[in-house]
């Protein structure tokens, strides 16, 4: 693709508009089920039309969501589950039959057009899945085949660390892991097939990990006079997302395979989080948002300074802030809506408002430095009594005298108190495991909190940051 600086970029833009002049730039929502208090199918089906999005990925074929996207114009993404993967590579008549069941009584009424086999399975160590994911793909395309189903593209979502290395951009290498034995086949496939290489991208995460060399700014596409150059390719970047996108590009041209097309199948930005995950507000996520939609919805197509013009099939980071996702407090609020149907800010899936459109105006963010201070970690509002019970179990078994002062006649026992106590536990428990990787989840059981719990004798253990 570097060879192609010299192509004046009219003629460019022509030429990938033929090649892919099937191929949508309308971008999508990813709607996850992660919550005990989300709104029906149906209701959320009304949802996403009102943001006017085209395209919409759920994590598996459920049927109460498949039966509601019913005769809507809107591209649907169904999800095999990582746990059939080993099973499906090894059986035709397995593959042939969660086709039968899953894709053949909703299709073509619902507009599927993306048969995922798994979610990130390359992310995580590999429990024997790695080297059965191909394998799988082939059956399911094998068994929309059969069906006569000829419009679903066959793919997987990667996660951003299948790379070992994605700088420069072009230095962009998938890891040594999987490279030969997962990656190369895969590619085969998919260009094969005239699918696309599903990769789940995300600014925010990189820039919080780097913010001494990454502006805020450039992650946020507001950096005008903010670029980068890569001293490899000469390519000049004005924001992160095309650093990461081409950073794949050039890893698969490095396996031979320079034209394989890239579907972002996650991007997003977190509008809440922990008090020690900066950045992670409601101005940054909309801003993000509602320029990544923009750049991605643009006509001609802007593409990346590695493919210029090529198109970018997108899906945005989440339809709602779902309250059961483990792990840190922003998996929990990606969403562009609260579980009760209103909206966490305005944005517009077809990109036709024009930034300055929007009527309602952003809070001021007031994380995007880091917290200094100390911090506690308490008990969340309505959670579970049980679990919070074997949390706090779970926690006092834990390290050394972590629980000492919620015993009886100790300073921090509250007769009849699960919340004290719970709290007290998780906070002695944090701040003695923080270093070797602690966390002060808990299950989605537990919040940071910068106000001091302790009271008379009773002092709570904290970390600081």
């Amino acid at each position: 693709m570097m060879g192609l600086g010299f192509v004046p970029i009219f003629s460019l833009a022509l030429l990938v508009s033929i090649s892919s002049a099937e191929i949508s730039n309308k971008v999508g929502i990813n709607y996850g089920q992660l919550g005990n208090n989300l709104p029906s199918p149906s209701e959320s089906v009304e949802l996403i039309k009102s943001l006017k999005a085209k395209r919409v990925k759920i994590y598996d074929a459920n049927p109460h969501i498949l039966k509601s996207l019913k005769d809507t114009d809107i591209q649907v993404s169904i999800m095999v589950p990582n746990e059939l993967i080993e099973n499906i590579s090894k059986s035709q008549s397995l593959s042939d039959q969660w086709v039968k069941t899953n894709v053949v009584p909703y299709y073509p009424d619902v507009k599927i057009r993306y048969l995922l086999v798994g979610n990130e399975i390359l992310t995580n160590p590999d429990s024997g899945t790695w080297f059965n994911l191909v394998p799988a793909m082939r059956r399911i395309k094998a068994s929309l085949k059969t069906h006569k189903i000829k419009k679903i593209k066959v793919g997987t979502p990667s996660a951003i660390n299948v790379l070992e290395s994605s700088f420069p951009p072009s230095n962009g290498t998938f890891r040594a892991d999987i490279s030969g034995p997962v990656i190369k086949p895969m590619l085969q496939f998919l260009d094969r097939t005239k699918s696309f290489f599903f990769i789940d991208v995300y600014p925010y995460f990189a820039w919080a990990d780097n913010q001494q060399n990454i502006n805020l700014d450039y992650a946020l596409f507001k950096a005008g006079n903010i670029t980068y150059t890569d001293p490899g390719s000469n390519l000049t970047y004005t924001n992160l997302l095309d650093q990461m996108l081409d950073a794949v590009a050039f890893a698969m041209k490095r396996l031979g395979y320079p034209d394989v097309r890239i579907f972002i199948a996650e991007t997003g930005w977190p509008n809440d989080g922990d008090i020690d995950q900066v950045g992670a507000n409601i101005y940054n996520s909309a801003t993000f948002n509602r320029n990544v939609i923009k750049k991605l919805t643009t006509k001609p197509a802007i593409g990346t300074p590695a493919r210029p013009g090529w198109v970018i099939p997108s899906i945005i980071f989440s339809l709602y802030n779902e309250n059961q996702k483990p792990g840190p407090g922003t998996e929990r609020h990606f969403g562009l809506f609260y579980p009760n149907g209103t909206k966490i800010y305005e944005v517009d899936f077809s990109g036709d408002t024009p930034l300055s459109g929007y009527k309602k105006p952003l809070p001021a963010p007031t994380n995007n430095e880091p917290y200094k201070g100390k911090i506690w970690c308490m008990v969340a509002k309505a959670v579970n009594k049980t679990a919070v019970g074997d949390a706090l179990s779970y926690a006092c078994s834990q390290g050394n005298k972590t629980c000492d002062a919620i015993q009886p006649g100790k300073e921090c026992y509250k007769p009849d108190s699960l919340f004290w106590h719970a709290s007290y536990a998780f906070s002695s428990y944090w701040a003695q495991f923080k270093k070797s990787g602690g966390t002060c989840s808990f299950n989605g059981l537990a919040t940071m909190t910068p106000q001091d719990p302790s009271f008379g004798h009773c002092k709570f253990p904290a970390v600081t940051l």
